[in-house]
């Protein structure tokens, strides 16, 4: 545990903070290729420097130089209420604070495709599509707006109803690698932050949700992060699951937190929330469509506070298609769900809780090994 924790304080060098001129806190990073503002006078501002100034962050996007081999973007205070897609590689994001500069959509996998029958889904709900590698992001919030607590509320008989309420705020997907995401908040309900490719890390990040929220088959490491559950109107034994792992067998790692904090909003009751549950996703195959037997979920949590929400049992099952048709249960003994040292009023070891020995953590839990020798450095000045 110690060499996982030397590491990461190693490869950690947080920047500081300085003053743009604009009333707006942001990095001692001053080399920034466009800006993206709101504001008349944030647009007087970054003119005055030479910089190309944009209002949408995608336009800003799409209008990197061909040439540019990194291509860093200031965003302004605002709200900016567009969809994002980075589709190119080392792009990096300098907000002006988690409270200041919010990109938000309100999309949802229910949601019908202008021009079609067909409803977005899960994967195509996404405030923020990830497909570049290389990404930074610093100092802001990425958000998906969809009302689902409103939704909820709502009778079935309701014509109003929306059927699909997976709402994603950010998805990487598996084009994505060697992403930093460095005092970042993500909201949402359900499904909030989809990590399915590649490997990226959390660095004192602030991420809400409810419903499966931190889910995905890509590897992860949460350091020194808030991670808050959402209250449900309606809801039976559960009212929610932290994580749903989909990590593919050939991966020894997926979802690791380290030093976090598992806090919940006023309403949620306690022992009401699993740590995570095994996500099998359906996949197609030569023989039929059915869960992926092949994704063997993997969340671990070290030296993690874990407040009264958390459940007894820590994990629970989820279903998947069985290959027969109708469906079938994972269980999370059939997963590869562990901790170790936790704390707070909702951490217990019994029987359910599998705990990791103090050589499994020294020996295979080391962020080098996780990454596969990438170190998640952020930049500095």
């Amino acid at each position: 545990m110690k060499k996982l924790i030397q590491f990461l304080s190693v490869c950690l060098i947080l920047t500081g903070c300085a003053n743009t001129g604009s009333n707006t806190q942001t990095t001692t990073q001053t080399k920034y290729d466009a800006a993206v503002v709101q504001s008349e006078a944030d647009q007087a501002y970054w003119q005055a420097k030479g910089l190309p100034v944009y209002q949408s962050v995608q336009v800003a996007l799409d209008a990197r130089p061909k040439e540019s081999a990194q291509y860093a973007l200031y965003l302004a205070p605002g709200r900016y209420y567009e969809r994002v897609a980075v589709t190119t590689d080392n792009v990096s994001f300098y907000g002006a604070g988690q409270d200041n500069t919010v990109i938000t959509y309100d999309i949802y996998s229910g949601k019908k495709i202008p021009g079609s029958n067909k409803n977005y889904g899960t994967t195509g709900s996404t405030t923020f599509r990830l497909d570049g590698k290389s990404f930074y992001a610093e100092h802001l919030t990425i958000a998906n707006g969809f009302d689902y607590p409103a939704n909820e509320k709502l009778a079935k008989s309701d014509p109003n109803k929306i059927v699909g309420e997976q709402a994603v705020a950010l998805k990487i997907t598996k084009l994505s690698d060697k992403n930093v995401f460095n005092n970042v908040t993500f909201k949402g309900y359900q499904d909030t932050l989809y990590v399915d490719g590649g490997r990226n890390y959390f660095y004192q990040n602030k991420i809400y949700g409810h419903i499966d929220f931190i889910f995905g088959g890509g590897v992860a490491v949460f350091d020194k992060s808030d991670i808050i559950s959402e209250p449900r109107y309606s809801a039976g034994k559960y009212s929610g699951y932290i994580t749903a792992p989909s990590t593919p067998i050939s991966l020894p790692y997926g979802f690791t937190f380290v030093d976090c904090k598992l806090l919940k909003n006023e309403g949620v009751k306690d022992g009401s929330v699993p740590l995570g549950r095994p996500w099998h996703p359906t996949t197609t195959f030569h023989d039929g469509r059915y869960a992926n037997p092949f994704a063997i979920a993997k969340s671990v949590f070290i030296n993690t506070y874990m407040d009264s929400h958390i459940s007894q049992s820590g994990w629970a099952s989820m279903s998947g298609t069985a290959r027969e048709g109708g469906k079938m249960q994972f269980t999370p003994e059939s997963s590869r769900f562990f901790e170790y040292k936790s704390y707070g009023p909702g951490a217990q070891i019994n029987f359910d809780r599998r705990q990791l020995s103090d050589f499994e953590v020294d020996n295979f839990y080391q962020t080098e090994q996780i990454f596969g020798g990438w170190k998640p450095n952020l930049p500095v000045e």
